[in-house]
């Protein structure tokens, strides 16, 4: 298991809970959730978080918001071209 490039603490990225914890990839799809894992690009978040009516899962702002920081964590370690090399889009600008 990679280490998340986005929190240090196992705890849900949104409230803190610490149990009942999923490991949430950002980046969605079945070539990108193994890119996720690679870069690290995931997250531990709470059942309610993850697919509850506000979860990251299925509430789209969040999910948007969530990548646009991803993007930032990813270019802070691998830098901007690598990014869009790999995603190919663009979340911050």
């Amino acid at each position: 298991m990679t280490k998340s490039i986005m929190q240090t603490e196992k705890e849900c990225f949104f409230c803190g809970r610490k149990t009942c914890l999923e490991r949430h990839h950002v980046m969605a799809g079945t070539a990108n959730r193994k890119l996720s894992e690679r870069y690290g690009i995931w997250i531990w978040v709470c059942h309610d978080d993850h697919v509850g009516i506000d979860g990251v899962q299925y509430d789209k702002q969040r999910n948007w918001d969530l990548k646009k920081q991803a993007q930032i964590a990813f270019e802070e370690r691998y830098g901007h071209e690598l990014w869009v090399k790999t995603f190919m889009k663009n979340y911050i600008y």
